[in-house]
């Protein structure tokens, strides 16, 4: 039997293939990346760039919701402004006792267990930086506050379904001209989410109430980095008061606490 022939050139190649001619789906893929590669590039170069009126040519959000949270890129991390302080992030919790009787725990640094989980991993999980996010959050937002207002959030607002409104109504006794109020209660809502999550994960369902504090403490100033016995300087602490246990929808406080707990840096009484 004969083999079928294929038609070929002068040069013994196949026809399609001297011609140079390639199935159309590969031209379409080939077009689609680099389509996609020269958005990616030029999407990176606006977000790392300064902000400017150039990054209104990526229209909405889209912008941000592209490069947030996998490519995120800013000028902090070079000079002459470069990151020059640590985020922390510490919760508390009063637990109730078999007996009836309500305890407060020690202190627990998140902000530490979480990095624990990105520490000598090439691949680490996103959400190691939470904590650190929440701290940052907060302590931007209280630092727009003033006296008075910082004063009623270092109070305790935890009784009631109403605790919140209480608190804004507090605080809005004592104006809001800045327009600030709104901004640092979104802020401790995520705080006290987040610190409820940690508290029930530590501590278990006991959990009655949660406190918790953002502190930052900079660095050695860049022109005392070579002195003798130059120390950091003090940390700055956030003061709130006891806060209700606050959920978010669709959390997952078991999924949490498996992942939370995966730490050597804490010790979760809810899982032994």
């Amino acid at each position: 039997m004969e083999k079928e022939k294929t038609a070929t050139t002068a040069g013994g190649q196949p026809a399609d293939t001297a011609t140079g001619r390639k199935p159309v789906v590969k031209r379409v893929l080939m077009v689609v990346a680099m389509l996609l590669t020269a958005f990616h590039l030029f999407a990176s170069f606006l977000w790392i760039a300064p902000a400017s009126a150039l990054r209104q040519v990526i229209p909405g959000n889209l912008l941000s919701e592209y490069m947030i949270p996998l490519w995120g890129q800013s000028w902090s991390v070079f000079a002459p402004e470069p990151i020059n302080g640590d985020y922390f992030f510490d919760v508390r919790a009063v637990v109730r006792t078999p007996e009836g009787a309500e305890e407060i725990t020690q202190w627990v640094r998140a902000s530490a267990v979480e990095l624990d989980h990105s520490t000598y991993r090439p691949f680490p999980p996103r959400s190691a930086g939470l904590a650190i996010g929440v701290a940052s959050d907060l302590k931007g937002s209280w630092e727009k506050l003033s006296d008075d207002h910082k004063a009623i959030v270092n109070l305790d607002y935890f009784k009631g379904e109403d605790s919140v409104d209480r608190l804004k109504a507090k605080m809005q006794e004592y104006g809001d001209p800045e327009g600030v109020i709104n901004g640092y209660l979104q802020d401790e809502h995520k705080a006290s989410a987040y610190a409820t999550q940690v508290a029930k994960a530590i501590w278990g369902d006991d959990v009655v109430r949660v406190q918790y504090q953002a502190s930052r403490q900079n660095v050695v100033p860049f022109g005392q980095r070579n002195e003798r016995g130059a120390k950091r300087p003090p940390v700055q602490v956030v003061p709130t008061g006891w806060r209700a246990l606050t959920y978010e929808e669709h959390q997952s406080d078991e999924e949490f606490a498996k992942y939370f707990c995966a730490s050597d840096e804490v010790r979760c009484e809810s899982e032994q």
